[in-house]
């Protein structure tokens, strides 16, 4: 019988890819690939960000409005603006979806400007929104949930 693959970020799988250089393991997560063909990804590190990083945040609202250009994604600290490098890690990690021929669905890690599910930082805040990975899978049709969601 074949098992059905899922995307599930790096750092939930005890993979030091966390911007901090730590990893966010949940137990969830790993008794579920017991079952399921789990494949790791971190858009991060695709995007070429170094681990450990600064953390890095929303400005001006989540992924859709950083999509449609009123917002942006910048290092917490500095202000510089990354957007651009966090587009192309988050486009190089939607490759997995043709190179395994599709995922039954994806676990991502909350509050990341990456993969956060329902919650993201912007401005300093945690709000309702999406990081910008977990963003374009769900417009590529793929059922996202954050590991928070997990029964």
């Amino acid at each position: 019988m074949k098992q059905e693959k899922v995307l599930v970020s790096a750092c939930l799988l005890g993979i030091r890819t966390r911007y901090d250089g730590s990893a966010s393991v949940s137990q969830k997560v790993l008794k579920l690939c017991k079952t399921k063909c789990c494949i790791p990804v971190c858009p991060e590190q695709l995007a070429g960000f170094s681990t450990p990083r600064p953390p890095m945040e929303f400005r001006g609202g989540d992924a859709e409005c950083v999509l449609k250009g009123c917002g942006k994604i910048v290092r917490v600290e500095s202000g510089e603006d990354v957007t651009l490098k966090m587009l192309k890690g988050a486009k190089e990690a939607l490759k997995l979806l043709e190179i395994t021929g599709g995922v039954a669905f994806a676990i991502l890690k909350e509050r990341s400007p990456s993969c956060g599910v329902n919650k993201v930082y912007v401005d300093g805040e945690i709000v309702d929104g999406t990081g910008i990975f977990a963003y374009l899978l769900k417009k590529e049709g793929v059922k996202v949930y954050s590991e928070e969601e997990l029964s």
